[in-house]
Order: structure tokens, then sequence, then C-alpha cells
């Protein structure tokens, strides 16, 4: 009686083939198979087992790690901040504007320029004319001068409006404003698109002619040196 007793508690069945097992065996004798401990068998104390997996808890004699214990200051607590950028030693540059005489010399001197690209201009537009009147045994006089009149005007036009809308939009002067220094800016000090010095060139003829010249002479009292095509056009005249 004590025996099989013993024998039915340090036994137990495999879970593969039913063969009788001693409780300690980790593996069935008869079918090879892994054994499961985790029966529990009556009088058999469950023996301790301790794995450690990646989903358990850690063990309560390890000291946990504080957030903070590894993070290391860029800078140490006791070194005092760096002292703010200051602007204020920097000198700001003084924006100088262009005034009446520079200005009237500089267009003096692309007037120049246009008056000698023009005059080429005419010179071969005149050549070409006589030699096409020439062909029909014609001469040039003022009977049939009129066409080739209203094209050196219609050119002259071009010439000057395409001359200054294009180096404005481009660099924001001229050849005279170069020479004398001066650059046609937008606001905030930003170059000018075409559209914007086209408008200023149209104001600048549309409003000269139709104010008599007071246009261009409200440049000598105005704080900032502009015209009245400059106010058009949003733009402003600096020196550099």
């Amino acid at each position: 009686m004590m025996g099989s007793q013993r024998f039915f508690t340090d036994s137990m069945k495999c879970q593969n083939c039913d063969a009788s097992v001693l409780f300690s065996d980790e593996r069935c004798h008869s079918c090879g198979a892994k054994l499961l401990h985790h029966r529990v068998v009556l009088g058999v104390p469950k023996a301790e087992e301790f794995t450690l997996s990646l989903e358990e808890p850690a063990s309560e004699l390890e000291e946990p790690v504080q957030p903070g214990d590894w993070d290391f200051p860029a800078r140490s607590a006791l070194e005092p901040p760096s002292a703010p950028v200051s602007f204020q030693n920097q000198p700001i540059p003084e924006i100088r504007w262009g005034g009446f005489l520079r200005r009237a010399g500089a267009f003096i001197l692309d007037s120049i320029v246009v008056a000698v690209l023009s005059a080429l201009m005419g010179l071969m537009a005149y050549i070409g004319y006589k030699v096409g009147l020439s062909a029909h045994n014609r001469l040039i006089s003022w009977n049939n001068a009129a066409p080739l009149m209203t094209f050196l005007t219609l050119a002259w036009m071009g010439l000057a409006t395409t001359y200054f809308v294009v180096f404005h939009g481009m660099e924001g002067k001229t050849i005279g404003k170069w020479l004398f220094g001066l650059r046609v800016v937008g606001a905030g000090l930003k170059p000018i698109s075409y559209r914007r010095a086209l408008l200023r060139w149209c104001g600048a003829v549309g409003l000269g002619v139709a104010s008599g010249g007071l246009a261009f002479l409200w440049i000598l009292w105005q704080r900032e040196n502009r015209g009245w095509h400059d106010f058009l056009a949003r733009t402003w005249v600096i020196r550099e």
C-alpha cells in the first residue's frame, strides 16, 4: 500500500503517449517528448523555477534606473550662461538718397547714350531707305520722308524705353546711374522688377510732360528725394 502510494506520488504520465514517467524526468523514455512540469500532482511539492524573460519584470533586488541617471547635461549647472549676442555695437548702414543734381547728371549721360544709339540706328535706317528709293529711281525728299521720320520717332521711343526698363529691371542702374553711384530700389532696398521699371518709366514720361517738369522738381524738397514717378512705382533712388 505504501509502495503504490509512493509510486503514484513520484510518477506521472506522459502527455504524449501516456507512459509512466518519474516527476524528476525531463523527457519521456518511450517517445522522447519533453514533459510538462507544470502539472500539479497531489502530494508532490512543486519545483521552484526562475526564468527571466523579456515579458517578465526585473527582480526586486535590482535597483531601478532613474530616467535622468545617464542624461548628462551638455553644459554644467555651475557654468554661467553665455551672454546674449548684442547687435547694439554694430553700425547700422545709413541710407543716402540720390539728390536732384546727381540724378540730373545721370539722366544727362543716359540721354547722351540713347542719342548716340539713336543716331546709329537712324543712320542705318536712312541708308536702307535711300537704297530702297534708288531701286525705283527716286531720291529722298520732304515729300517721301514722312515714313522714315515716323519710323525713326517710334524707333527712338522704343529704344529709350528698352534702355531704361532693361537696365533698371536688371541691376537697378543705367550707365549714367552707375557712373554717379546711384541705384533704383524698391521697398526694403530690394531690386525692382521689369514690370515696375516699365511703370516707373511711363510715369516719368507721362507725369513729367503733364506737369511741365514739376514731377522732377519735386525731388528738390521731398525728404527722400523722390519724384512723382517714384511714388507711382514705389521706388527709391539711393547712393551706393
